[in-house]
């Protein structure tokens, strides 16, 4: 373990910073990932593709948002054990989870002197959920815009056209 002391606030604002922007460089990394995995799944699907392949698709693409999440937290929660912040790598993971999602309940805390690294691991949370819900949304888009679709051919009605 790497221990450093008292750091000055500068020191945990830059730690905090540089981490931070790995875990968002990681996430858009994994975001394009999970969604060029899904529009090639998605261009493949037919009138005909049974809904629980399209269920199955949404559970697989939600799936990989939430593992990239957990594995982002891990990129925060490794170095609080490596500098010896937070001694183990089970309290380390809780405390980031809850600063991750901003629940913060305050049963795992850090040394005062590491205390700024808490709201930049909640910043990186905020970033890295919003970008998320705006993947899911475009994501849900396309799951109605399929499922009314679908409706209409079932009913057989035509698609009013638009000028």
């Amino acid at each position: 373990m790497i221990e450093l002391s008292a750091p000055n606030p500068i020191l945990e604002v830059i730690l905090g910073t540089l981490t931070m922007i790995a875990v968002i460089f990681v996430h858009g990394a994994g975001i394009r990932l999970i969604n060029r995995r899904f529009n090639r799944a998605w261009i493949r699907l037919t009138a005909a593709t049974p809904l629980w392949r399209l269920d199955l698709l949404l559970a697989l693409t939600i799936g990989s948002l939430a593992s990239l999440h957990f594995a982002e937290t891990l990129l925060w929660a490794a170095p609080l054990v490596l500098l010896d912040i937070i001694p183990t790598l089970r309290d380390s993971y809780y405390f980031v989870l809850e600063s991750y999602t901003t629940l913060g309940d305050g049963s795992v805390t850090l040394p005062d002197h590491w205390r700024l690294i808490g709201p930049i691991i909640a910043m990186s949370g905020l970033f890295t959920f919003g970008w998320t819900v705006g993947v899911l949304v475009n994501i849900m888009t396309a799951y109605g815009k399929a499922d009314r679709e679908r409706a209409e051919r079932q009913n057989g009605a035509v698609p009013a056209k638009t000028d």
